[in-house]
């Protein structure tokens, strides 16, 4: 371990968390002021005397506000560019503090930077696979929502619940409601239990077809037919006027239905 100077350490420009919250580096940095640094950041040599941060930018950040000059660091000399991020992403994955986004997102470039599966950075970082999996989903949500969950405006919570709406625009909607009606996680799956379903391309075919069979029937059958698109298949409503009518319905029906017998 080494004593560096401030100015002499350059933050990574790899370094996966963008988000670094105003409130909680002063409180770090009032701390810094009567304690100094106590934990050292990780750094690799760039030359020339300057050094490039691994894991640390957080408390090197807290260290300017506090007016420090100093802070003690580890120095990896064998370590490239690519080492570098992987501490970095690493480390980074290991924090509790970071947003969910940036969380997802740090998750999401190791897999893709390092090839690794999502049950094997589980491993690397000591989280199961279905909490890897979760914390990726997160990024399928819009832009919008993903800018809220940042702000700490939303929770993990609130976009794990949002994922179960359809479309983008319903996430949308729903998270801008969330927000401005200061919703728990439990008040906004109900408003998404209560959000009507996007229709199927059979659901909207069978409409198609149900509007045609009721203009045929309203010509073919001197009766008030009415037909009814389902899911899966079709209802069909017919009103007789008094019994014998509803009976002949009924015989023409089972008629119908009788397996021919004239050809055996």
């Amino acid at each position: 371990m080494c004593t560096l100077a401030i100015d002499a350490v350059t933050p990574n420009p790899d370094q996966p968390r963008k988000h670094f919250a105003d409130e909680a580096l002063e409180a770090l940095a009032t701390s810094l002021r009567a304690r100094g640094v106590l934990q050292p950041v990780l750094v690799r040599p760039l030359g020339d005397g300057r050094f490039a941060l691994i894991a640390g930018e957080r408390r090197w950040r807290a260290a300017q506000l506090a007016g420090l000059t100093e802070l003690p660091a580890f120095v990896r000399g064998d370590t490239d560019d690519a080492t570098a991020l992987e501490l970095a992403l690493i480390e980074n994955a290991a924090r509790e503090d970071l947003t969910p986004v940036e969380e997802a997102r740090t998750l999401s470039t190791l897999i893709n930077d390092l090839g690794l599966t999502q049950g094997a950075l589980g491993k690397r970082i000591g989280r199961s696979r279905a909490d890897v999996a979760n914390t990726l989903r997160l990024l399928d949500l819009p832009d919008e929502v993903l800018d809220l969950i940042s702000e700490g405006r939303l929770s993990k919570g609130h976009g794990k619940s949002l994922l179960v709406a359809k479309t983008a625009e319903q996430r949308i909607n729903l998270a801008q409601r969330a927000v401005a009606k200061n919703w728990s996680v439990r008040q906004l799956e109900r408003a998404i239990q209560g959000t009507p379903k996007k229709s199927s391309k059979r659901t909207e075919t069978n409409r198609a077809v149900a509007d045609e069979l009721n203009a045929r029937a309203a010509h073919a059958i001197d009766l008030p037919v009415s037909v009814r698109a389902l899911s899966e298949g079709f209802a069909v409503r017919v009103v007789a006027a008094d019994r014998e009518t509803a009976e002949q319905i009924l015989a023409h029906l089972r008629d119908s239905a009788a397996p021919d017998t004239s050809q055996r």
